[in-house]
């Protein structure tokens, strides 16, 4: 391929670089198994799929996080791939409490088949509320409503090779890359949504909701909002709030927010011939085994035959190979979830069309648990918790502007249906 090619410049993007995994031109159009189907079989398949790993690590450099690397990432603020036309409206809270959702991860996935595609994000948000996420396995579970009610959203961005925002040259990788464009003003507070709102005061700080104005007063705007009144560049800060400092690094004035991490990626098949079972999660993991055992046990009460436990077993044989993965990718034809329990897994049915062009959805990747531990969530009753987030996305990838909303799959340790 020649260097002005598409391969090419992907492979030269630095992070979790995902392009489509589509080797099998066979399609098999048949209709993905009934939690009923024969458990063997899907076994089998599953492992005939070139899944790719996610693991978090803390990053080198900063600048390596920012919107023009492309990064895939984890806690913090996201990097929107598009600065300008970011979701807006009610696709920015949580549709049950109302509260603005909180950014969990991102996975740059461009696909090499289309041109549309050779930028391509994947970004997941999420209520902090356990109640929420209840209430949204509920939601779930409706097929196909008018309007479902849902605290995890995921949307996918993808722009051409030419666009308004980054070069078409090939990224250098490094602090001098530059996005061409600084994006729209976020919010002061959160840091990951469009700031439209001013403080009224000051006329400098912005916030995308009245939440989130009165959380940055009570946390000490009111005092820097004084300063910020009688100082006489205060009106050219907003260059600053909007501009500038968000080629730059974002600064955010929220506590809550987790933790931010790189994800960096390495292919299943890398780990087959690692220690496996006990033996590997007592020698491999970063994870403290009393962690890992305190969740299983937790699990484990919850099961209630031995479909689950089976599924279960067989999970966790699969995932003891890297215990410290925290999301598994695979876009290939048919493939589908890592389910760690038997109920709670949809049917196709479950599944629904593409909101914008009408085709079908396909499983993309999933997310584990084990990244709640990174993010330091503690292991109590009322604390965030889930056995797994499967992520499914159209399967032609539809084109059009601005951020398009996809389909999550929640599956609890006690599943609700």
């Amino acid at each position: 391929m020649d260097i002005d090619g598409k391969g090419d410049s992907v492979d030269e993007l630095k992070g979790l670089r995902i392009t489509s995994l589509d080797d099998d031109d066979d399609d098999d159009d048949e209709d993905i198994a009934d939690n009923d189907d024969d458990e063997d079989d899907e076994e089998e398949e599953e492992e005939e799929e070139a899944v790719i790993l996610g693991f978090v690590e803390k990053p080198e450099h900063n600048w390596s996080l920012l919107r023009q690397q492309f990064p895939s990432k984890a806690g913090g603020i996201p990097a929107w791939l598009d600065p300008d036309n970011l979701p807006s409206g009610m696709s920015c809270v949580c549709d049950i409490c109302g509260q603005p959702l909180q950014f969990l991860l991102q996975v740059y996935a461009p696909l090499v088949e289309k041109d549309s595609t050779f930028h391509r994000t994947l970004f997941v948000f999420m209520c902090l509320s356990m109640k929420c996420l209840l209430r949204d396995q509920h939601e779930q579970w409706k097929r196909h409503p008018d309007k479902q009610s849902r605290s995890v959203k995921v949307f996918r961005c993808q722009l051409p090779r030419a666009n308004p925002y980054y070069s078409s040259k090939p990224s250098e990788g490094n602090v001098t890359d530059k996005p061409l464009t600084p994006g729209a003003p976020l919010c002061n507070w959160c840091g990951t949504w469009k700031g439209d709102k001013f403080c009224s005061s000051c006329k400098v700080a912005r916030y995308c909701s009245q939440k989130h104005q009165v959380m940055h007063w009570r946390s000490g705007h009111k005092l820097e909002c004084q300063q910020l009144s009688l100082s006489p560049q205060s009106s050219d800060s907003n260059a600053c709030y909007g501009g500038i400092a968000q080629i730059k690094s974002q600064k955010v004035a929220s506590k809550s927010l987790w933790p931010e991490y790189e994800i960096q990626n390495e292919h299943e098949s890398e780990y087959d011939t690692e220690m496996s079972g006990d033996e590997g999660l007592a020698n491999n993991s970063l994870i403290p085994r009393n962690r890992v055992d305190d969740t299983m046990k937790s699990l484990m009460d919850n099961f209630e035959g031995d479909g689950d436990k089976k599924s279960w077993a067989s999970f966790q044989e699969r995932i003891a190979k890297a215990p410290e993965q925290v999301l598994r990718y695979c876009r290939s034809a048919g493939s589908k979830p890592l389910w760690p329990i038997l109920g709670g897994r949809p049917s196709n049915a479950d599944i629904p069309l593409c909101n914008y062009c009408g085709g079908r959805l396909c499983f993309e990747f999933q997310i584990l648990p084990q990244l709640l531990y990174y993010f330091g969530v503690k292991n109590d009753a009322d604390s965030l918790d889930w056995a797994t987030i499967a992520v499914y996305t159209c399967e032609a990838s539809c084109e059009g502007v601005d951020y398009k909303q996809e389909f999550a799959w929640v599956q609890l340790s006690t599943s609700i249906n």
